[in-house]
């Protein structure tokens, strides 16, 4: 159980926000596997949203079934900030999350993101603004610091304890690392211990349940929120809180239900985005899906460029045939074609800690 104020979670595990990837399609397919706590939306521009954007409108678009949801807001003016959150909470969101710790150009250089973490006063009562306006939980989401000289997170913690905030998602990466390098779970400690009443999650290359009981044991975290590591294993909430109760590891998902969930995720993009866009879209989710098929360049090749759904399923049987070659009698993988294990900590995880990068978007879909 984790509380953000008045708001109690069943889950300490949480969808952290990822631009382009945590939309309603994805958070829907997550909440079907179990596990999860509390989802953020991707973030959301608090002008575009007051503005009533076609494009911000459509990123807070949600379901009854899509609670406990946070919607996570950047910006720098603290009016459009406070007036952004009481919309929300008007329109039902269970908490309103402000991001401080995007390291992209674009929202740095408006004053959002990361660069907010570099004027504590200032941020502190753009924050306080919010924590007045409204009643639902305020959140703040913020990196170590801007580089490893002015690891800042520790300051801005406590000043936004100061001023009302229900909580700290802390990502173990500074600014200027980007998504690259190791992740710093003596960072994470810092702020855990910075902090007097409110509880912090942690955050960063979480790609498997011990993973993110790592963080727990060596941080002091009281949640855990994972971003890219959904992606690479979405069973990761079920599987976590599972270990957490039981101390039972849980196999990894056979073929059959990888499958399945990445057809469910297709069908709810289609359904939510409409046939054109939530195909187009899908090109950057299905290679995901195939990092744990064992080989998979055929599916790749051919999932990049998808139009309809009618062809998924062409390239799905497609794929299926291509694949037998690999399989044993009993139709498993053969020893040499398996995936290498998930890893099991920070320390040996190849998938996600140990590579310079994972892909994320770099520019609206349009291009893609």
């Amino acid at each position: 159980m984790l509380s953000l104020g008045p708001l109690k979670l069943h889950s300490i595990f949480s969808l952290s926000p990822l631009a382009g990837y945590t939309n309603l399609p994805f958070r829907l397919a997550l909440r079907e596997l179990g596990g999860l706590g509390l989802a953020t939306t991707d973030l959301v521009n608090a002008r575009s949203l007051l503005e009533k954007n076609r494009k911000a409108i459509k990123l807070i678009e949600t379901r009854p079934e899509d609670r406990p949801l946070a919607v996570q807001l950047f910006g720098s003016v603290p009016e459009e900030m406070r007036d952004a959150a009481v919309i929300l909470e008007s329109l039902g969101v269970s908490s309103v999350d402000i991001n401080m710790g995007c390291p992209v150009k674009k929202v740095c250089k408006v004053g959002g993101g990361s660069a907010m973490m570099n004027s504590l006063g200032t941020t502190a009562r753009l924050v306080k603004g919010m924590v007045d306006a409204v009643s639902i939980p305020v959140t703040a989401k913020m990196r170590l610091g801007w580089d490893d000289a002015n690891w800042t997170a520790p300051d801005l913690a406590r000043a936004l304890e100061d001023v009302g905030v229900a909580a700290i998602s802390v990502h173990g990466r500074t600014r200027e690392q980007g998504f690259k390098g190791s992740v710093k779970l003596a960072g994470i400690r810092a702020v855990v211990e910075a902090v007097k009443t409110i509880p912090v999650i942690g955050n960063g290359d979480v790609t498997s349940a011990s993973a993110a009981m790592t963080m727990i044991d060596q941080t002091g975290c009281a949640g855990v929120g994972i971003g890219r590591g959904a992606f690479y294993n979405p069973w990761i909430f079920s599987q976590s809180l599972h270990l957490q109760t039981t101390g039972e590891l849980l196999p990894e998902p056979p073929f059959k239900e990888r499958i399945r969930l990445m057809t469910r995720h297709l069908d709810l993009m289609v359904e939510i985005f409409g046939e054109q866009l939530g195909c187009r879209m899908f090109r950057k989710v299905g290679p995901w899906y195939a990092k744990r098929f064992g080989p998979a360049i055929e599916f790749n090749r051919r999932i990049v460029g998808i139009s309809t759904r009618a062809e998924y399923d062409e390239i799905l049987e497609h794929y299926l045939k291509w694949r037998e070659p690999f399989l044993d009698a009993d139709g498993n993988l053969k020893p040499s074609y398996q995936p290498a294990p998930m890893p099991l900590n920070f320390s040996d995880a190849p998938a996600s800690a140990q590579r310079e990068s994972i892909p994320v978007p770099s520019g609206p879909v349009e291009i893609w």
